[in-house]
């Protein structure tokens, strides 16, 4: 035989070993991961559910403080799938177990926690004016008033005396 034919044989020979060893790395799925964002929520509050790497386009999150939710592919490779739920009103305080699944029954699965608190997820001022004190409020409105008079006292002098 000739060196050109055998080094043909030996890089098909080695080109067919790197396929077989790369081939059960890319057949298996990785396992896969999810979130719950936030992870404390108030009676009544959302959560946004994702997973990635089902290798499926359907998917399920189930959890005592919300029921059974739906998820969906956020792209077309269904490498995410996505969705939301809203905490049951009256759920009690504490931690509740969010079970995901890939594809139907006997799917992969991933649990994660969501906790339940009243005190959590709260919206508007946050508390910011419980703490308040009549002097604080009062001097913080002086503040404000001696900045806008500066700032018109600035304005209107710039106005009478223009710049050369």
């Amino acid at each position: 035989m000739s060196p050109t034919r055998n080094r043909h044989r030996l890089t098909g020979l080695a080109a067919a070993t790197l396929v077989a060893a790369a081939a059960p790395v890319t057949l298996a799925h990785a396992a896969p991961s999810a979130t719950v964002s936030p992870t404390s929520v108030a009676p009544g509050g959302r959560v946004a559910l994702n997973i990635t790497g089902c290798g499926t386009k359907t998917g399920r999150a189930t959890s005592r403080a919300f029921g059974d939710v739906q998820l969906t592919p956020g792209n077309l490779e269904a490498s995410n799938l996505f969705g939301g739920a809203t905490v049951y009103n009256n759920t009690p305080n504490g931690s509740y177990p969010v079970t995901f699944e890939c594809g139907g029954a006997g799917g992969q699965q991933i649990t994660l926690s969501l906790n339940v608190t009243s005190g959590a997820a709260r919206g508007g001022l946050g508390g910011s004016t419980d703490s308040m004190s009549r002097g604080e409020i009062a001097i913080g409105g002086s503040l404000v008033a001696a900045s806008l008079g500066a700032g018109v006292w600035i304005i209107r002098r710039r106005r009478t005396h223009p710049s050369a």
